[in-house]
């Protein structure tokens, strides 16, 4: 039998998303917001449910998340990743579909340090010959 709750943390370049399952009717709910007023762009909103569609769970489960860190896109990218995993806690016969989609992968790309004597983590400033 299938736990009540399934927790899945998703990360992406600097953005963090913790995810919780709820069985439900597929209302998707991030910072308190639901998922169309929190993205504007329909694209991010896709992104964010691919996991869900392509495992045909989408009016099985509500999503509860928390994002915080980086950019929208990163929010998005986080919350793909968390899902998923969430996904797998409560049914393990979805992961080869997730892994062959790429989502249990985390996007390793990431800001650069910025680099002592530089501008920014490889910008120098400009050569003066004299």
């Amino acid at each position: 039998m299938a736990k009540l709750q399934n927790y899945g943390t998703g990360r992406r370049k600097s953005a963090v998303a913790r995810v919780r399952l709820l069985p439900g009717k597929g209302e998707i709910t991030i910072n308190n917001k639901p998922l169309d007023e929190y993205f504007g762009m329909e694209l991010l909103k896709r992104e964010v449910k691919r996991p869900l569609m392509l495992t045909g769970t989408e009016s099985r489960f509500n999503v509860v998340a928390r994002v915080n860190g980086g950019g929208t896109t990163g929010q998005a990218g986080a919350l793909r990743h968390g899902i998923s995993r969430a996904l797998i806690q409560a049914d393990a016969e979805l992961r080869p579909i997730l892994k062959k989609a790429g989502f249990l992968t985390r996007d390793p790309r990431m800001k650069e340090r910025k680099k002592y004597g530089l501008k920014k983590a490889r910008k120098a400033s400009q050569f003066s010959k004299r």
